[in-house]
């Protein structure tokens, strides 16, 4: 089984620091507001490392943390006036609801930075007494970056552009104006904590060093996080852990991509942030998984208007088939091992979900055809793609209830649009592109699209 280990910039072969056992970390969601799609991707992509780690023998162990105190969490407490401590167990208690509802499994072990306090004011006196940190006059401690000759090592900056895009504050308060905060001074009408630097709170990098030994120990087998936590936030992990500990802190750092809406990068000041629960309202949470996991996790996702209506008509197209095998052949219990040995073999190259999941047109094409021959052979397929893929959260639910709920139904597309998808139609068959262009673009505006097939077409709203 390979690994793409950002740190060496390669895959490796995957050889846990003890035999048998995986310890894995995963940096989780800031708690300023709901989850959106790309908080879905990253917990998705891990939770799915857990179990198919778990499927090859491995006894995982696999910790997840929310940051419930930060910059923004205390400024949406004084724009909403509810305390910050409440606001984040707030915005906790929704993104649970909502990651259930998407059926994403749970880490091993929870863990929060307001739970973790003691933990972080040991770790930064540990690094203090090390010389790898010191006090500001002003109650803010600060890691010496000078202090850790590998710094940079990840994320392959040097001191001359490790500031490019990080804020700088305080700048009169450090040695350097690289260096990065470990506590910060409380100000007026902030949550705050006892240390021995007086009333404060963790900086956020420190949090999950800290909760991370705590959980752990000096040492991991794979960390993770979304690629942009590679700098500043994995580099200081690494620099604050490495230097406290004088041991290599992860074996195996992982990183998933972005999320892109119609090619634009998403964020709150373009507007186009997409909730998970919005998201879920229109389409199932198979359709979301179907979607984000069907692209290399390493790379971008670029969130169309088709993103999840094609990836909805490709299930409704299985389930439809799951549903025929199961009718024809209900006693059918037998298995076809060679769709999990295939399974297998994609996902032990560095997790490759997209090969994965580019093989089931290839099996639900092979489960028509044993069909139409009145061949059991057909409902072994199923049985195997049902457990073999559930470890994705694919293919759990009865067809005729999926179908019942996420199958288009004729009567809701309007005369219209059937009107301008038939016209579609024939000016393909006339090889008139052009118009056939132009007509897409029309059933774009009116919230619909076609799939296109041998047989004809589909009409999907968007």
């Amino acid at each position: 089984m390979k690994i793409y280990n950002s740190l060496t910039r390669k895959k490796e072969e995957f050889v846990p620091l003890e035999a048998g056992k995986v310890k894995m970390y995963a940096c989780g969601i800031t708690v300023s507001g709901e989850a959106h799609i790309g908080h879905a991707f990253q917990a998705l992509i891990y939770d799915v490392f857990r179990k198919f780690l778990e499927k090859q023998g491995y006894e995982v162990t696999y910790a997840r943390n929310y940051t419930d105190v930060d910059d923004k969490i205390i400024a949406k407490s004084h724009e909403t006036g509810i305390p910050a401590d409440r606001y984040a167990a707030m915005m906790i208690e929704k993104i649970d609801a909502d990651m259930a509802r998407a059926h994403i499994g749970e880490p091993t072990v929870w863990l929060k930075a307001t739970e973790n306090i003691g933990n972080i004011i040991d770790f930064i006196a540990a690094l203090i007494e090390k010389g790898h940190a010191y006090a500001a006059e002003n109650g803010d401690v600060y890691f010496d970056v000078d202090s850790y000759p590998a710094y940079g090592g990840l994320s392959g900056r040097d001191k001359e552009d490790m500031l490019d895009g990080v804020r700088v504050d305080n700048d009169e308060c450090k040695k350097n104006a690289y260096d990065f905060a470990l506590w910060k001074a409380a100000k007026e009408g902030e949550i705050s904590w006892d240390s021995p630097w007086g009333k404060g709170r963790p900086g956020w990098h420190i949090e999950c060093s800290a909760m991370n030994r705590a959980a752990f120990g000096d040492q991991i087998d794979i960390h993770g996080g979304g690629r942009d936590l590679i700098f500043p936030h994995h580099e200081n992990e690494i620099a604050q852990t490495e230097a406290l500990t004088g041991k290599r802190f992860a074996k195996y750092w992982t990183h998933n991509g972005l999320i892109k809406i119609n090619g634009q990068k998403m964020s709150k000041s373009l507007g186009n942030v997409l909730l998970l629960s919005d998201i879920l309202d229109k389409y199932s949470d198979e359709a979301l998984k179907f979607a984000l996991l069907s692209m290399n996790y390493r790379g971008d996702i670029n969130v169309t208007d088709a993103l999840f209506p094609e990836a909805e008509g490709h299930l409704v197209r299985f389930y439809t088939l799951i549903g025929k095998a199961e009718k024809a052949f209900p006693d059918e219990e037998g298995m076809y091992p060679a769709i999990d040995k295939q399974f297998d073999e994609a996902m032990s190259d560095d997790f490759n979900t997209a090969l994965a999941l580019s093989a089931l047109f290839g099996y639900f094409k092979e489960i028509s055809r044993l069909l139409q021959e009145n061949d059991p052979a057909a409902r072994k397929m199923v049985n195997q793609i049902r457990e073999t893929y559930g470890l994705l959260g694919l293919f759990y639910r009865d067809a005729d209830e999926y179908l019942s709920k996420y199958a288009p139904k004729e009567e809701d597309v309007p005369a219209e649009v059937k009107a301008i998808a038939e016209e579609r139609f024939q000016a393909r068959k006339n090889k008139d592109w052009a118009k056939s262009d132009e007509l897409r673009e029309q059933l774009r505006s009116l919230g619909y699209s076609v799939k296109d097939s041998k047989e004809g077409y589909e009409i999907i709203k968007n």
